[in-house]
């Protein structure tokens, strides 16, 4: 069978798809057979076949392991093959591949992971001897069976390990590992993956930290303590020279240990940085030392770093076999986000704040101080490396996607921006003084680059940036005293530091208040000529970036004169690029669209203006990147401002907006495939709605027979979810606003508007459309059937609420629920008695009509979103519940969820074995239930509930010895690219992340409903009352 493997290992790799197919199906046909597996293992093993090859066969063996070794596996496929005198044979060849005296690396992490893999399913009940094994071979074997256990140890941490099996032997693994990281007379590359270890077993403890407190925290800061003079100690080394870069990757001599010690100190700050993360209150006492050893070696590197990546152009960011980083640049990164974390800790602010106060006393000045330093520090790092420089220059998109922050290439360039944004946090304006310091020094030094001064603007960029993002302003003085130096810059040859003299430009202009409005006049119109004049395509993306703070920032009157030469100065460098280079520059397309934007929301009469281009401008770069989600969103945004403020001016300028958009928007759709997916068919569609929802009532005579057939055509020929629900909202704003129009419109085949409605209503109510593409369709029917009543739709109205139940009951997406629900829910609303007669005599398969309406309805009312749905429904189930429905009371829907009495963690497997259960109520309670909870949402109540809980966490924390380092970690994401002014806006509930608003309407209603209903006991609501949770008497009560 070797043979045979081999043959297939080799086809699997082919770069053809129809024999790499064939091989993977002839793979897996022979997963039944005993001896594959063996097979597999034995090819791994042979030194003489190729590491392809042996890597091949230890991939395919992984997944092999993965579908057909054990159930708690969740790539399981049903059936355990392998027999246990297999598993046995498998476990010791792959064990002793990856611990024996095998020299390739690769092939040895690949057998590392397939052990470690089998030992989450084995260990320790059927696999007792790993452990044992691996710490007997570490502490004396050769190197290469030192390094292949290591690696075994490290995957088994990772991800075989569970916490009681690592408490059985923490004690002695953390010493066997620590026994090798502080051995000098082993190699740096295995005292690295020592630490790498030790710094997973703390990933371990983090886990079980809730649980088992003093336990853990004696244990941790008992490994601290033996650790920590290592760690000071190593990170102290100096490095040796840096190789050559002919020499870098011999594996012998200085180079190697120029690469194992990077290694070896990077994977230590790794670990401090995990240790501050889970332990900080451990790690806090030693801060101002490693604070002071970490600055003294990114001291020490500079003039390293700078021969390597700013003077030359040495590749970074490289890994060895083990994913152990080992390249300076990774260091440098690591070390200065360490500093960053250092500065956040009490004894290192208070160490240096005395700094700054005893140095004020004597000179009553802030200049040279450590403040100071660390600009210096930061703007030597900041600078543009010979790399980025050269990516820049020739692809545009690239520096604006840096500019931006949009892309994941963490650099130390900007940690060091993210350095200076936390002392600005700390120090405030001091932080802006100090680097106005430091700047001076560079920009009167003629020794000082273009590189040190363009690093010394970015990093003010970065911290004006950050106030802007906290509405804070930087002071008059301040701003006044870097003027002289962006005016500097904006006439200098070296096109990135005139660049940034433009970004720096604008965004002091925006951060300053009134101070510069003199001055960022005559720097927008310095902006404007260089978009036009400019030789660099890299100055002008720049300036028409900025373009958007002086539009934001400058007096109306400054600005709006300029907003004609703005958008022509946007259309000439938009026309001089070229279109296959814009198809792949989302990021410069971006740039554009905002400041147009931007720029005709100056005066949005600018679009209906004789002979302007804005609005076509703004389509054109819509359809040029119609599949760019971000650009389309401010596309949309920015025509929503148009059409709005073009119905606020009156009836001819939504008119003449409509004359001059209309034959656009529907042009696209003549050309275009409805029955594919096609970008730009969807962003016309979202625009078509936005006019239309933004319409006058009535609409403009003709609107309805230009737009609908064209609607029509969509929506009853395409699939597209993203196609269809802006079209059926589109004929639901239509319907709305002038439904006269509507109903007298007829297709060319003589269907009237209602007919085609009703068509269009039944396609999407069908089962086999998808709830997404159908997720607007309830609000359609929902206004035909207020719109058109009762008798103008006569028998049609039974059979289409007959529909909207049968879908109803097959629904699953939250917003297609809400969607047709409220279709009952308005008709509730002034016919309550008559919806519950109609569902009653409904019957779909074995249910009722009531059960599957109410069931879906009263289980997904607190999902509802959007303040009128809200409100429609909270008095839409308060008229059911009045009604005291016998057919009501006897309908049964879910409760309350049944929280599983377990400490155990619930795993996705697990999660589908057991999965929720809920009590069951009638559903007059359910309504009593769900209505108590929209009061409470609609008083505030939730909020000033959690802001207490949160204000009781806060104060537990802080009295804990783990609140001696402030931040902690994992409580937002901030790579979701919320701002800084959102996530504090989330913290005081006024933000779009937070929860519900304050609603005085509805909270008078539900008040008012309450106070009649337990009066007049209304529906046996005394009863209903004491069957409600403490904690819903309490909500009642605090409202009352």
């Amino acid at each position: 069978m070797d043979q045979q493997l081999l043959q297939l290992l080799e086809e699997v790799q082919s770069p053809s798809e129809g024999p790499r197919k064939q091989a993977e199906q002839r793979l897996n046909d022979l997963y039944n057979n005993e001896a594959f597996p063996l097979s597999l293992s034995s090819i791994a093993s042979h030194r003489s076949v190729p590491t392809k090859l042996r890597q091949a066969a230890l991939l395919v063996l992984k997944n092999f392991v993965l579908s057909a070794w054990s159930p708690s596996f969740e790539e399981f496929k049903g059936v355990v093959i392998v027999n246990d005198a297999t598993k046995a044979q498998l476990r010791d060849t792959l064990l002793a591949l990856a611990t024996g005296d095998e020299d390739d690396r690769k092939v040895k992490s690949a057998s590392s992971y397939v052990v470690s893999k089998i030992a989450s399913s084995d260990f320790p009940d059927q696999w007792e001897s790993l452990l044992p094994t691996l710490l007997q071979v570490i502490p004396t074997g050769s190197p290469s069976r030192v390094h292949g256990a290591l690696k075994v140890l490290s995957d088994l941490v990772e991800d075989g390990l569970n916490e009681d099996q690592f408490f059985t032997v923490a004690r002695d693994l953390v010493k066997v590992v620590y026994d090798v990281a502080v051995d000098t007379t082993k190699k740096y590359t295995l005292r690295a993956l020592a630490v790498s270890v030790f710094r997973g077993c703390t990933g371990i403890l983090e886990m079980v930290l809730e649980s088992h407190p003093a336990d853990v925290k004696a244990f941790a800061d008992e490994a601290l303590n033996a650790w920590s003079p290592f760690f000071v100690e190593t990170m102290k080394l100096p490095l040796p020279s840096a190789p050559s870069e002919e020499e870098e990757t011999a594996e012998t001599g200085s180079p190697a240990d120029w690469r194992g010690l990077i290694a070896l100190k990077l994977q230590i700050v790794k670990t401090l940085m995990k240790i501050r993360v889970v332990f900080p209150a451990l790690l806090s006492p030693q801060s101002p030392v490693l604070f002071s050893t970490t600055w003294q070696e990114l001291s020490a590197l500079q003039e390293t770093y700078h021969q390597l990546y700013i003077n030359d152009t040495r590749q970074g960011r490289l890994e060895d076999a083990d994913g152990l980083p080992y390249t300076l640049d990774f260091l440098v990164l690591e070390d200065l986000d360490f500093m960053q974390s250092c500065l956040r800790a009490p004894p290192v602010r208070k160490e240096l704040e005395a700094q700054l106060s005893n140095h004020n006393t004597v000179n009553g000045t802030n200049q040279s101080t450590w403040l100071t330093e660390v600009m210096q520090l930061v703007v030597a790092y900041a600078q543009i490396t010979t790399e980025e420089e050269g990516l820049w220059d020739i692809d545009v998109n690239i520096f604006l996607s840096e500019e931006t922050s949009v892309t994941a290439n963490y650099t130390p360039r900007t940690a060091c921006g993210d350095l200076v944004i936390k002392l600005g946090e700390w120090l405030n304006d001091l932080t802006a003084e100090g680097l106005l310091n430091y700047t001076r020094i560079v920009f009167s030094s003629p020794q000082s680059s273009w590189k040190a001064k363009e690093a010394a603007l970015y990093i003010l960029n970065q911290l004006l940036s950050d106030f802007h993002d906290v509405d804070r302003t930087i002071s008059p003085a301040l701003a006044n005293g870097f003027t002289e130096f962006i005016q500097y810059t904006l006439s200098q040859e070296d096109v990135f530091l005139r660049a940034r003299g433009h970004l720096v430009a604008g965004m002091l202009t925006k951060t300053s208040g009134d101070a510069l409005h003199q001055a960022g006049t005559s720097f927008m119109h310095q902006a404007l000529k260089a978009v036009s004049e400019d030789s660099s395509d890299v100055v002008k993306s720049a300036c028409i970036r900025v373009l958007q703070h002086y539009v934001q920032a400058l007096p109306f009157s400054e600005t709006q004169p300029l907003q004609a030469p703005i958008i022509s100065a946007i259309s000439n460098f938009f026309s001089a690029q070229d279109p296959d280079e814009l198809a792949d520059s989302d990021d410069l397309m971006v740039t554009l669209a905002e400041t147009l934007r931007d720029t005709i929301g100056l005066d949005t009469r600018i679009c209906i203006a004789p002979g302007s281009g804005a609005l076509e401008l703004l389509f054109t770069l819509a359809s040029r990147a119609a599949n760019n989600f971000q650009l389309t969103m401010i596309v949309n945004e920015g025509f929503e401002d148009i059409a709005t403020s073009m119905k606020a001016l009156g009836g001819d300028s939504y008119i003449r907006l409509c004359e001059k958009v209309l034959p656009s928007l529907t042009g696209v759709f003549d050309v275009g495939n409805l029955t594919e997916e096609n970008s730009l068919i969807n962003l016309a569609a979202e625009l078509l709605c936005t006019l239309a929802q933004h319409g006058l009532e009535p609409l403009p005579q003709g609107f309805i027979g230009t737009v609908m057939p064209k609607l029509q055509k969509l929506l009853l020929s395409s699939e597209d979810p993203e196609l269809l629900r802006p079209g059926t909202e589109t004929v639901k704003h239509i319907l709305a606003h002038d439904h006269k129009q509507f109903f007298e419109w007829h297709d060319e085949s003589g269907k009237s508007g209602l007919e085609v409605c009703l068509v269009i209503i039944d396609r999407l109510l069908q089962p086999v459309m998808d709830d997404h593409a159908a997720a607007e369709v309830g609000g359609l029917a929902a206004e035909l059937v207020e719109k058109a009543g009762s008798e103008r739709l006569g028998p049609f109205l039974p059979q289409l609420l007959r529909a909207v139940a049968v879908r109803l009951a097959s629904a699953e997406q939250a917003a297609f629920i809400q969607s047709l629900t409220l279709v009952f829910a308005r008709l509730s609303l002034t016919n309550a008695k008559d919806v519950v007669d109609f569902l009653s005599e409904v019957q779909v398969g074995e249910n009722n009509g009531v059960q599957i309406v109410m069931k879906k309805w009263l289980e997904n009312s607190v999902s509802f979103a959007g303040y009128d749905a809200i409100r429609q429904n909270v008095i839409a189930l308060s008229k059911l519940y009045s009604l005291g429905d016998l057919r009501l009371a006897q309908t049964m829907v879910h409760g309350d969820l049944i929280v599983p009495q377990s400490d155990r963690i619930m795993t996705r497997s697990r999660a589908k074995k057991d999965p929720d259960r809920y009590t069951v109520v009638p559903v007059p309670l359910k309504i009593v239930k769900v209505l108590v909870e929209e009061l409470s949402s609609a008083s505030g109540t939730t909020r000033a509930i959690d802001a207490a809980a949160a204000a009781e966490l806060a104060a537990d924390e802080g009295n804990s010895e783990d609140g001696d380092w402030e931040d902690v970690p994992g409580t937002l994401d901030l790579s979701l690219g919320a701002t800084k002014q959102e996530l504090m806006a989330y913290a005081d509930g006024s933000g779009s992340l937070s929860t519900r608003q304050r609603d005085d309407e509805t909270q008078a209603y539900l008040t008012e409903f309450f106070r009649e209903v337990s009066t007049k006991n209304v529906g046996g609501f005394t009863e209903i009352y004491a069957a409600l949770t403490e904690e819903e008497q309490k909500k009642l009560g605090i409202v009352a």
